[in-house]
C-alpha cells in the first residue's frame, strides 16, 4: 500500500473535522506546529507517533479541553471553542467516579444527568447493553475489571450521542486478549452508530486493526509526517501478508525497530 495524503477534492464535500495550522506551546516545549489534516464524516481515524509529538494535545483540542496558540479546528464546518455534546471523549486512564455504579457513570454521560424520565431509562439501558454489560449494571468501578471500565467509558461517551467520539489510548493499560475484544466490540459499535472516530495510539498493529486512515505524526515539535488509508477488508487478520506490510510501512515511516509494534 502506497504511501498517501488527503485530496481536498476527494473529501472537502465530507469533512467532519477540519485541523488548519494548529500549533501549542507549553513554556518551552512546542507540542504541536502547524498541523493540518481533515477527517471524513463517519471516518475510523488513528493517529500514531512517538511520545511527545503532541497526541493527547490534539485531541484534546478536537474536545474543546484545551486551546491552540494558533490555527483552528472546524467541526462541521464551526469553529470548536470549548466541550460540546457533539464530541465524546474516551480517556486512557478510565476517569471512571468511584461513588457511581455503572448505571450511574453512563448516566452521567447525558446531558441531563440527574433525569429520571424513561427516555434517560431507556438509553441508559440501551447503552448497557451495546456495551455488553448485562448484569453489572449495579457494580462500582472497583468491582470491575480494566476492560469492563472501559466499556463503561465508552457507553459514558456516547450517552448524548455524540457525533464524534475521541479517544486517547483507551486500550493502552489492558491485556493482549482483552484489547483483542474490545477492538472488535469498538468496531461493532462504530458500525451500529456511524460516528466519526478520532483514535489516538502508539501501536500499530491497532492503528492498522481498526482504522480506515491513519495519521503519522513526528514530535519535536509536533507534526503530521504522513497519511497512510488503510485499503483492507474488515475483519483483518494481523497475520496476513497484507496486513503486515502495512505495519512494516508505517513502522518504517517512524523508524522504529522491525523487532517491535511500539
Amino acid at each position: 500500500m502506497a504511501l498517501s495524503s488527503d485530496s481536498p477534492t476527494d473529501r472537502e464535500s465530507s469533512e467532519k473535522i477540519t485541523i488548519q495550522n494548529v500549533s501549542r506551546s507549553y513554556e518551552s516545549t512546542h507540542a504541536l506546529a502547524d498541523v493540518s489534516f481533515s477527517v471524513a464524516e463517519g471516518e475510523f481515524c488513528c493517529v500514531v507517533g512517538p511520545s511527545g509529538c503532541g497526541k493527547t494535545t490534539l485531541l484534546r483540542a478536537i474536545a474543546g479541553l484545551d486551546d491552540p496558540d494558533g490555527g483552528s479546528i472546524l467541526v462541521g464546518g464551526d469553529p470548536v471553542t470549548g466541550p460540546g455534546l457533539d464530541r465524546g471523549m474516551v480517556f486512557q486512564e478510565y476517569a471512571l467516579f468511584p461513588w457511581r455504579t455503572v448505571r450511574g457513570n453512563i448516566r452521567f454521560g447525558l446531558d441531563r444527568p440527574a433525569c429520571d424520565c424513561p427516555d434517560c431509562e431507556a438509553r441508559v439501558r440501551e447503552l448497557i447493553d451495546l456495551v455488553g454489560l448485562d448484569g453489572f449494571e449495579d457494580a462500582y468501578p472497583k468491582e470491575l475489571s480494566g476492560g469492563m471500565k472501559q466499556r463503561v467509558g465508552i457507553a459514558r461517551a456516547l450517552a448524548p450521542d455524540p457525533d464524534i467520539l475521541l479517544m486517547d489510548e483507551p486500550f493502552g493499560s489492558v491485556d493482549a486478549r482483552t484489547r483483542d475484544r474490545l477492538h472488535a466490540e469498538l468496531l461493532d459499535i462504530w458500525t451500529q452508530t456511524g460516528q466519526t472516530v478520532v483514535f489516538v495510539t502508539h501501536d500499530i498493529d491497532e492503528a492498522v486493526t481498526l482504522a480506515d486512515r491513519v495519521i503519522v505524526m513526528d514530535a519535536d515539535p509536533g507534526t503530521v509526517q504522513s497519511t497512510f488509508s488503510i485499503d483492507l477488508e474488515r475483519p483483518r487478520e494481523r497475520t496476513s501478508r497484507d496486513f503486515v506490510d502495512h505495519v512494516a510501512r508505517i513502522r518504517d515511516e517512524l523508524g522504529s525497530p522491525a523487532d517491535t509494534s511500539h
